[in-house]
């Protein structure tokens, strides 16, 4: 991949050589040897060396490309490591490209002059991030920041478009990915708007929130849904639009009386009827 910026140079020579013996050879020997190869990596992230080999291309709604599209966008995507904190783009800046996820999460949110956020979303491996803007060519509406150690391939304007005046099915994918940013700007504004109280805003915020994928079903239907909860109080508040202490009392209160239990990321949804009955006082 070009402009790859954490693999080192040997595991890079590897591929370049083999390049030039055939597609499906690369793909064999690169998926054969993936967990195999020991590489000291930034942060300690899984490194993707690129889109073909990718072990987790299937469960990704973009990656999921032919093979012809993947080798294109290997050829146009240069790759970078970030650490947590790291901003990738700020809002009101001109779009220069776009950043496929790789590995790590991104959250997107906009801030006041008087230092007041809000939480649009939080962008999942697999998503791009500056879409809008890249499409439209007008600035980026929102800052980007990496939410832990993130993998990240950057394609520059004007590539990507082209890229996608190339590859039809490509361009299908991003408007599922719009349409997707539709639908979770749509919840944004249900949040903030709909909901009378605080603890309304937050019972939904806990049942929209997705299971791990891959949990087994019995497991579910055991201990109540699980679902991943790896946003800090204040991040959570200023996604429903309240306050961090707010957001504290409440979570403690739903412990309290066993609508969910937290066990350090995971968090356990005992009783759905009842915070449903709170999204709708």
């Amino acid at each position: 991949m070009t402009g790859v910026t954490v693999a080192s140079d040997a595991a890079h020579n590897w591929s370049s050589q083999e390049s030039g013996n055939g597609g499906g050879l690369v793909v064999r020997r690169a998926e054969a040897s993936y967990n195999a190869r020991i590489m000291k990596t930034p942060y300690g992230l899984r490194v993707i060396e690129d889109c073909i080999a990718c072990p987790v291309m299937k469960d990704r709604v973009f990656c999921n490309l032919p093979q012809p599209a993947l080798a294109g966008l290997d050829a146009i995507s240069s790759s970078a490591t970030y650490p947590k904190g790291a901003v990738l783009f700020v809002e009101g800046q001109e779009p220069r490209g776009v950043f496929i996820l790789c590995n790590g999460r991104v959250k997107l949110f906009g801030a006041s002059a008087a230092g007041k956020a809000v939480i649009f979303r939080i962008a999942e491996p697999g998503e791009i991030i500056g879409l809008p803007s890249t499409l439209s060519s007008r600035p980026y509406e929102v800052t980007a920041e990496a939410l832990e150690p993130t993998q990240a391939n950057f394609i520059p304007r004007e590539a990507f478009l082209a890229f996608l005046r190339e590859h039809g099915e490509t361009a299908l994918r991003v408007a599922e990915m719009l349409s997707n940013i539709y639908h979770t700007t749509c919840q944004e504004i249900r949040y903030l708007g709909l909901s009378s109280s605080a603890i309304g805003k937050l019972a939904r915020f806990l049942l929209d929130l997705k299971p791990p994928k891959n949990l087994p079903s019995k497991e579910l239907e055991a201990s109540g849904t699980r679902v991943t909860l790896t946003l800090t109080h204040e991040e959570i508040a200023n996604m429903i639009g309240t306050s961090r202490e707010t957001v504290s009392r409440l979570l403690a209160s739903f412990k309290r009386k066993h609508l969910i239990e937290v066990h350090g990321s995971t968090v356990v949804i005992n009783d759905k009827e009842a915070l449903q009955e709170l999204v709708e006082i």
